[in-house]
């Protein structure tokens, strides 16, 4: 069994409204309480940084089976929206929606392109960010296929 290990530093000067820093290989970016939160709005946020990382996990275990399938892909890219719902105070990461849009070459057979749909809802349910939040999170998806 294979273990890879990440590392993050840090640095928060002092209460809610104050501005940060964290490092983790090569994300390298200052963070704050978003402005949808009555925070500042400086850097990132972890409501930014799961939908990232979500989106990420899912865009690149897509294009891995879409490559490992050997697909004829054309283009690819994904929008994705992430929903926290407040209330009475009490902030819940709801749900997040991922939006691809994958199209295939011209010359893609019918086959190819039902391939296709079952490998974007699969990619869905194989990432490991997926699979982590899995029950807390909510996860839709509303392809664009071509």
């Amino acid at each position: 069994m294979a273990e890879h290990h990440f590392h993050l530093k840090a640095d928060w000067p002092g209460g809610r409204n104050s501005e940060g820093y964290i490092e983790a290989g090569n994300l390298k970016t200052k963070i704050s309480i978003p402005p949808e939160m009555d925070g500042p709005g400086i850097g990132t946020n972890p409501d930014e940084m799961l939908l990232g990382a979500a989106a990420t996990c899912y865009i690149i275990t897509l294009a891995a089976m879409i490559e490992r399938a050997k697909l004829p892909l054309d283009k690819m890219s994904l929008e994705s929206e992430g929903i926290v719902d407040v209330t009475k105070g009490v902030f819940t990461y709801k749900k997040i929606i991922h939006r691809p849009a994958v199209s295939l070459m011209a010359n893609a057979t019918e086959a190819e392109h039902k391939k296709l749909k079952k490998l974007v809802e699969k990619a869905e349910k194989s990432c490991m960010i997926s699979r982590v939040i899995q029950g807390n999170v909510e996860l839709e998806l509303e392809a664009e296929l071509s």
